[in-house]
């Protein structure tokens, strides 16, 4: 790669993952709060999903650092939160949570390399950062798009998600950021964690000592590389690139050897479909049910080989819980199409626009064939 082409996107690439950095600390003190108190300030948003404290206080301060850096007047951002929920005179005591907790992360952000705010942040700065982040992207220009907590789910129950962020210019992703904090260091944690979570009543939960204090995942569009860094301790600052360890995929083609993730949910993913199409294929191994795009993680990781999604009639993909795990996926080796074998495309604005009936993420060329394959065999007797 030439010189030039490095450098392009090196300071959009730290500063992402410092800015991630800062949000994993945010979600873990606030889960430890909740561990302690109880008070998870879980509300509905309109469609009925679950949004909490960390999402809007970590869109919150993505928001204001990245309009710090780069200028408001250069920054466009896509992301799933607005203050529509937060704005509701019944969500004033989540309101009051948020803005605390917004200004807590950042008085920390000299440790991880970044500037505080002179003077701590009023309610109407932090409901202006995530109001902010209103962009619908599109075909022209340069967005970063945002999750701020990827596996709302999954984090109330103190298991898997992810904070994803990306950057989009002309269409194209051109870096992606993945924070996994409770993602654990040992592969098999991943499902002993999930089940534990499953089978324990909420009130007996304990943080288990998952052999890691989890991860950020980076990767920038033709490096051919991915890499992850470990969380920062308590007591440490972050070091650029901290020590960071190259990823690759896993080298596993034979299907029968092969693990599957799958997402937990089912309220917008067609299981049976899935299922029907691993047996297919001759997958035999359990599946891994995760939360959130640590399925993508875990592809990149080489923790796993395989991950299927078949929306539901109806759902559309939205670009903000795919773009930062399909570009870690892809420059860490993995292959990442739609079911017709097309590279997915983010230039429509918001969704995953012409996504030909689901998303196939594999390690290799050779799993990713057998999959579409099957797809094709299997689609006309499928109950999508």
């Amino acid at each position: 790669m030439e010189k030039e082409e490095e450098d392009k996107y090196a300071k959009e690439l730290e500063v992402a993952v410092r800015v991630v950095h800062v949000a994993c600390a945010l979600c873990g003190r606030v889960q430890e709060r909740l561990l302690v108190t109880g008070n998870d300030h879980v509300v509905s948003k309109d469609d009925d999903s679950p949004v909490t404290v960390a999402d809007f206080s970590v869109q919150a301060t993505i928001s204001w650092l990245l309009s710090e850096i780069f200028g408001v007047q250069n920054v466009s951002i896509v992301a799933e939160e607005d203050i529509q929920t937060i704005s509701k005179d019944e969500s004033a005591g989540l309101l009051a949570d948020v803005v605390n907790t917004v200004n807590e992360s950042l008085a920390f952000a000299s440790k991880y390399g970044l500037q505080s705010p002179e003077t701590t942040l009023g309610t109407s700065e932090v409901l202006e950062a995530i109001a902010r982040c209103n962009s619908t992207g599109g075909p022209r220009g340069r967005h970063w798009v945002l999750d701020p907590v990827d596996g709302t789910l999954g984090f109330v129950r103190r298991d898997q998600y992810a904070v994803a962020l990306a950057l989009i210019e002309d269409g194209k992703v051109v870096l992606g950021v993945l924070g996994c904090p409770n993602y654990p260091l040992k592969t098999e944690w991943l499902n002993y964690h999930y089940q534990y979570h499953q089978t324990m009543p909420h009130s007996d939960l304990i943080t288990l000592d998952t052999g890691g204090k989890g991860c950020v995942l980076y990767a920038r569009r033709g490096s051919g590389e991915a890499w992850l860094q470990s969380l920062v301790d308590d007591d440490k600052m972050l070091e650029w690139p901290n020590c960071a360890t190259l990823i690759r995929v896993s080298s596993t083609d034979d299907p029968a050897l092969a693990t599957l993730c799958e997402p937990v949910e089912r309220a917008n993913s067609n299981h049976s479909f899935t299922a029907g199409l691993a047996h297919s294929v001759g997958l035999r191994k359990q599946p891994l049910r995760v939360h959130s795009m640590v399925k993508y993680a875990a592809i990149a990781r080489g923790d796993a080989e395989i991950f299927m999604k078949f929306a539901k009639c109806g759902y559309k993909e939205k670009i903000w819980d795919h773009a930062a795990g399909v570009v870690i996926v892809e420059e860490a080796g993995g292959v990442v199409t739609d079911a017709g074998g097309r590279p997915l495309d983010f230039s429509k604005g918001m969704y995953l626009e012409g996504l030909d009936r689901g998303i196939i993420a594999c390690s290799g060329v050779t799993l990713h064939e057998k999959l579409i394959d099957a797809v094709y065999a299997s689609w006309d007797s499928s109950n999508l």
